[in-house]
């Protein structure tokens, strides 16, 4: 299948080609434009209804989630409130001097106490209407508004209410239940709360608060600025706290997708199927109630109805467009005859000595030809410049070159050392690793047979030689690489420069170290100038003395790396760099290196 896939790409391809370079000029220009002006209107189009439709879609579900988070606080702050309201009740000198009684068991003053409440009662009611009644159940006796009858089936010590607050000491939420409590079977939930005494922890008193189940809900959608979605309330289990139409039609501790989409986190929304029907699902748990979650459901149809206003949008205008250019495409064509225009401009570069330029054509019409001759004449006129040109500067080029390659064999012959040390001892693992290492080393100091390297490469050369040498001498130290100006990373600079002073401080800074070596290089930028510094914590170094000796032809094959350094440095920048050394003895080393700035390609 792929075969074939390529062979018809591969012969479209090649018909394409024949039908182009076998039309006339005019033709090929005209073609090129219908078919690149259709190609841009159709992905302009398509990028356009994309980001549209995502912007929309992210629009709507952030819209969307926000209101749940609104409405989710209307419900929590609704059931504070009537959390609260009921401990302020406890605070009233009615429920006070009932208390009393209640730790004496005395009942004489039952309905003294029963006519007193009556006044506070109605004031729960006034600030918090959704309550339809109060019960504070006590061992002498319930007391309750006068204006509810109470049913004398259901006691509340005996009820599952009492079991479940036994042990707990603060308020709890009851989930949409039918009130046995008062007469009339009616759907509520209930607050339930111990009752509280100074100097008493458990009193054995408790006060039941049935909420109006379906004010609850109806204050929710009261307040929902989105008149398209439905809300309901359930637990974590799937069941309905507070009874709705669509919970009620829809069982959700069977809807294990559903229940699965919930996730712990306090929010989110998800796309879910009711009833053959996509829905955007968000919801958001309740601070009051941890267990309790607000859900709102909206079609997905409806929720994103503007994409397809957009959709349809955007296939008119890509009509319109590919139209017009199909009318004016004649017109276009003598607009964008440019390669005459072209090769007149180029004639202009070159009289004014710009010499670099070419003429570019895929075609062989009688245009292309002349631009091929022009391109030829200018490339006869560059070689022989370049002739000169590398007389000239060949005495400089071969110096460079030869105090260039003088590096690479010093760096190799330690490098292979190592390498055989390991080989030696059997650790055939940590060797294979080396070798990976000291490969990248060699493509990077190779640098495609050029002089010179972006410091970005000549950081991870020197960082490959430092990984080396760590396997050799394990624990011995630490390497770190800081850069403050990140801008000059992609500057060049005569390569192997920062291997060979690495190189120093292992070999001669820690030759006495066992462990807690460091070498820190710091890339940093001043004015137009790159500065480097390469510190280590070693045995340190007479810095007048090597500063001295640098400067001097090297005497051994050992001591010729900073010399190397010194003078590439001078070869290739003159006076415009420079380098310099600070040392203590036993207090480490550090060498400071100033750079000019060069970026951009460098001809090897």
């Amino acid at each position: 299948m792929e075969f074939m896939r390529r062979l018809w790409a591969y012969l479209f391809t090649e018909k394409f080609n024949r039908l182009m370079y076998n039309s006339s000029f005019k033709q090929r220009i005209r073609l090129s434009i219908i078919t690149m002006i259709t190609l841009a209107i159709g992905a302009v189009g398509m990028t356009t209804y994309w980001i549209a439709s995502k912007e929309l879609q992210k629009n709507a579900f952030e819209t969307s989630q926000e209101t749940i988070n609104k409405t989710t606080q209307i419900l929590d702050d609704k059931l504070t409130g009537i959390s609260n309201s009921i401990r302020s009740l406890t605070f009233s000198y009615a429920f006070k001097d009932m208390m009393l009684d209640v730790q004496s068991n005395d009942i004489s003053n039952y309905y003294v106490h029963l006519s007193e409440l009556q006044y506070v009662f109605s004031q729960v009611y006034f600030n918090e209407p959704l309550i339809e009644s109060i019960l504070i159940a006590t061992p002498i006796g319930d007391f309750y508004p006068i204006s509810q009858r109470r049913s004398q089936v259901q006691s509340f010590y005996e009820s599952s209410m009492y079991f479940d607050m036994i042990e707990n000491y603060g308020g709890k939420w009851i989930k949409g239940h039918t009130d046995k409590f008062f007469t009339g079977n009616k759907r509520s939930i209930s607050f339930v709360t111990k009752g509280t005494q100074e100097n008493v922890p458990n009193t054995n008193v408790f006060i039941v608060v049935n909420v109006n189940e379906s004010g609850l809900i109806g204050l929710v959608n009261k307040h929902s600025s989105n008149d398209d979605s439905d809300y309901f309330v359930i637990d974590s289990k799937g069941e309905e706290v507070i009874r709705t139409s669509w919970s009620s039609s829809h069982n959700l501790m069977k809807d294990k997708p559903f229940l699965y989409n919930v996730s712990e986190s306090n929010q989110g929304s998800f796309f879910h199927e009711f009833d053959e029907t996509d829905y955007l699902v968000n919801y958001t748990r309740s601070t009051v109630v941890k267990d309790w979650s607000l859900f709102g459901i909206q079609q997905k149809d409806v929720l994103l109805e503007q994409m397809n206003g957009v959709k349809r949008t955007t296939l008119y205008f890509m009509i319109f467009f590919l139209l017009f250019t199909s009318l004016l495409s004649n017109k276009l064509t003598a607009l964008l005859l440019n390669p005459l225009y072209k090769l007149q401009r180029l004639m202009h570069e070159v009289e004014n000595n710009h010499l670099n330029v070419r003429f570019a054509s895929r075609s062989s019409d009688e245009v292309a030809q002349v631009g091929f001759q022009f391109n030829r004449m200018l490339d006869e006129i560059n070689r022989l410049i370049d002739d000169v040109r590398l007389s000239e500067s060949g005495k400089r080029k071969a110096e460079m070159r030869a105090l260039t390659a003088q590096m690479e064999p010093h760096f190799l012959y330690n490098t292979l050392n190592t390498i055989y040390c390991k080989s030696v001892l059997g650790e055939n693992e940590e060797v294979n690793e080396m070798i990976l290492s000291l490969s990248q080393m060699f493509q990077l100091g190779l640098s495609g047979g050029k002089d010179w390297n972006t410091l970005q490469d000549e950081l991870l050369h020197a960082e490959q030689y430092c990984l080396i040498q760590q396997k050799c001498y394990e624990g011995l130290f630490e390497f770190e690489v800081t850069v403050l100006d990140e801008s000059v990373l992609n500057c060049l600079l005569p390569k192997i420069l920062l291997q060979p002073i690495v190189e120093n401080s292992i070999q001669h800074g820690f030759k006495d170290m066992t462990f807690g070596g460091q070498i820190h290089i710091q890339v940093d930028r001043q004015n137009n100038l790159v500065h480097l510094i390469i510190e280590d914590n070693g045995s340190g170094m007479d810095a007048a003395m090597v500063s001295q000796a640098m400067l001097q032809p090297p005497v051994s094959k050992k001591g010729y790396a900073l010399n190397n350094i010194v003078n590439r440095l001078n070869l290739f920048y003159g006076e415009e760099a420079r380098i310099e050394l600070c040392s203590l003895p036993g207090k480490g080393s550090r060498t400071d290196i100033w750079i000019p700035i060069r970026e951009g390609e460098v001809e090897s």
